[in-house]
Order: C-alpha cells, then structure tokens, then sequence
C-alpha cells in the first residue's frame, strides 16, 4: 500500500503507453456523461435518480483497479492463463446453454448468476481464445534474417513441421468456442470468429489453410443454418429465427403500400428502437443537442447500452460522433505500433488480438445506431452502461498497457546485434531453423 500510494504521487502509477491512456479516460468521461444522460427510462421505472451513474461509476473504477494491477504484471505471465482460462470459459458456456446459470433472458441463456452476481460467459470467452490462439500463434512461428543482394531481410512463417498446427489447433478452439457463442449470441460468435481469422492471417499461417478451411466451414455453416430455418423446433432454432427476421427488417421495406400503415408499422416494437435511433441521429447537428438534452432517451430501448451511439450523436452531434471514432481508431493504431514494437511473437498477437476485437465491437455497435448493420445487441466498449463488459474491456486495457511497458523496455535492448539465427518465441521449439 505504501508503494502504491509512492507511486501515485510521485507519478508512477500509470505506466505503459500515455496514448493508451488518454484514450481511456477519455472514453471513461464520456461513459459517466452519457449513460447519465441516457438511462432516464431506467431511473423512471426504478425511482433512483443518481443509480445508473453509480453503477456505472463504480464498474469504471473497478476496471481502473483492474488495469492498474494487470497492466504491472509481466506480459509473459499471461502465456499461462489460457491453460486455466479456456477449459473455464467453456464450462461457463456449457452451463449458460443448458440454462443452469439462471440467466434467461428474451429466450436465450446469455447470463449466468451466482451469488447475486450476474455476467456474460461469452465476455470471459472472448479472452480465453484471444490469448490462447496468440500462444499456439507464437509457438509456431519463428524469424528468419536472410542476406540477400546485399541486404538482411526477414522471413516469418510456420516453423518445419509446424505448418498444419497452428491452424488445426487454433481453428479448433475457434471452432468450439464461437460454436457454443452462437446458440445465443450469433453477432458475437461471427465477430470473435473474424478477429481469430485475422490473427491468423497476421501471424502468416498458410493461406491455403485459411482457404480450405474457411470453404469447409462456410459449407456446414450454411447447411447448419438451412436445416434450422427447415426446422425451427430443434434446438437453437429460435436465435436463427431472430437473425432472420432482423435481416429481412434491415434489408426489406414494408409490403403495404398505404403510407400510414407503414408509418404506424416503424414504430411496432419490433421496429422501434431502429426507428428512435433514426430520429436520435436526424435530430442531431454539427454540434447537436448538448449533453442531458435528448429527447429519443426517454423512448429507446437500451438507449444505455445497445443504443447508447446513437444518443451520443444526438447530444453531441456529428462532430462528437466523429470524436468518439477518432479514439477508437486511434486504439487500433496505438495497439499496432506497440505490436510493432514486440520484440517476441506473443506479446505482439496478444495486442493486436485484444485491439481489433475491440475495436470490431465498437465499429458494429456504431453501425447499428446509424442503420448500418441490423440489431445486434453489441455494447459500445467502455462507454454503454454493463458491468461485465466494462470489467472484461478493463482487463483488455491492462494487457495492452503491460505489453506496452515490455515493448518500451526492449527498446533498451542493443539495436545493433543483429541475429545470426532464427529468433522464435522459444528456444526449444526451434528445432533446425528451417521454416516450412
């Protein structure tokens, strides 16, 4: 405790990288602003004036303890969490789908409540298979420094007889876990299942891999999602039903041909909260309402969470929208030059793994705001009111600032040694330095 209180006063406490950092709390401020502002249906029904902006608060500096103890430890250690973390996710995913966690929610099993504590398995799933694809990721690849014309150049690829591994373990896990996502969560799985594609294009597992695979999984995909929408009865039936119907809502206009009807069809419930958030945005200007003034709050559904996007743009108008991008996009950056940074494979995957799912979140749950993309239930990250959200992005932040601090420190390392052999993430997986 004394140390920490050492720290904080004499400026230590926040290490890592200070673009990270600001971005953060940028996005902190805007979450305390808006979720106030956006939780007055909430507020209404619970009779609790200053509620929403405590709850929010006290996540928000539950996540900051999180980062501030994460963001310390050595970003090598976390090579060993996916061998606890993974096995728990799919358990806690097993237990969520048959309906044991006591979460039921618009019939689907998302929740899991144990002692008066709810969360979201799929949230803790996300980072069991993000880090876990960034070991298998790095323990088969390896550098290689060539001299050709006269010039060093550098070759990454699968290690000899690491070609098919990286792929066959990698894909499996993505498989099984996005596979357990997707009974209740579709949107979730697809965009877990796309960062894990990227990483592996990043870390140059073979392309011909990637191809086959992705052919062989788009084809039980598809016949998958057929045979459900054949048979709505058998088991997870009713999400593919509800993926759907938002498609057909997003991609169809109404068939009736009298203009009140079509009007009053806007606003059935099944339509409405695309149709506030399209109001909340044409409300808006360069400058728009200013904050705690929007009027669709009091009629959109999840206007704090789901839709929060499309109330920071009526409030704050297009240039705060634009600003809210601005910093998301900016994560991304940061996140890859600090992978740029790495001077081992690990580390590097970890951040951009983290980073671009991130990021990915955020960019759908804009899109859904602005009539993009159809209803997903994706929250903006570190801004929409959830606790589990907001804890799980928490410890996001926390490793990207931890491998910030180890790429900072490996810049002290002498540039000027060149290596004369293969440099992989581990010796003993290095077996003639020959890459496949």
């Amino acid at each position: 405790m004394g140390k920490f209180v050492s720290d904080f006063f004499h400026g230590n406490l926040f290490k890592g990288d200070k673009c990270v950092w600001m971005i953060y709390f940028f996005l902190c401020m805007i979450s305390l602003v808006e979720v106030y502002s956006a939780s007055s249906r909430m507020t209404f029904d619970s009779e609790s004036h200053w509620g929403p902006l405590i709850s929010q608060a006290g996540f928000l500096l539950l996540g900051l303890v999180l980062i501030l103890f994460i963001h310390r430890i050595p970003c090598k250690w976390f090579m060993l969490v996916p061998f606890i973390l993974f096995p728990v996710a799919v358990l806690l995913l097993l237990i969520a789908i048959m309906g044991l966690g006591g979460g039921s929610l618009n019939d689907t099993n998302r929740w899991i409540h144990i002692y008066g504590i709810s969360f979201q398995p799929s949230e803790v799933a996300k980072a069991a298979l993000i880090m876990s694809a960034a070991v298998v990721l790095a323990k088969t690849q390896a550098e290689k420094v060539v001299k050709r014309g006269g010039k060093e150049r550098i070759f990454v690829g699968a290690m000899k007889g690491k070609r098919y591994m990286a792929f066959a373990v990698v894909g499996t896990m993505a498989c099984i876990v996005c596979g357990l996502i997707f009974v209740d969560n579709v949107s979730t799985a697809a965009m877990l299942f796309f960062v894990i594609v990227l990483m592996m294009f990043i870390a140059h597992v073979p392309m011909d891999l990637m191809l086959k695979g992705a052919l062989g999984f788009a084809l039980v995909g598809a016949m998958a999602f057929v045979l459900l929408l054949a048979f709505p009865s058998l088991p997870f039936g009713k999400r593919v039903e509800t993926v759907k119907a938002r498609l057909e809502r997003r991609i169809h206009k109404s068939d009736t041909d009298d203009k009140k009807d079509s009007f009053k069809h806007l606003f059935e419930d099944k339509n409405s909260q695309t149709t506030y958030a399209s109001i909340a945005v044409a409300n808006s200007n360069i400058v728009g309402m200013g904050p705690g003034n929007s009027i669709q709050r009091d009629f959109l559904q999840h206007a704090e969470s789901d839709f929060i996007f499309a109330i920071i743009i009526e409030e704050l108008g297009i240039g705060g929208a634009i600003f809210v991008l601005f910093l998301y996009l900016s994560l991304l950056i940061r996140c890859g030059r600090i992978a740029q940074k790495c001077r081992r494979f690990f580390p590097a995957y970890l951040v951009l793994g983290f980073g671009i799912m991130m990021v990915l979140q955020a960019l759908t749950n804009m899109g859904v705001a602005v009539g993009l993309l159809p209803v997903t239930g994706q929250t903006l990250p570190l801004i929409s009111k959830g606790g589990t959200s907001i804890l799980i992005t928490s410890c996001y932040i926390g490793v990207i600032l931890s491998v910030s601090r180890y790429a900072e420190e490996s810049q002290y390392y002498n540039s000027e040694v060149q290596p004369s052999t293969v440099q992989g993430e581990t010796k003993e997986y290095l077996t003639d330095g020959t890459m496949a």
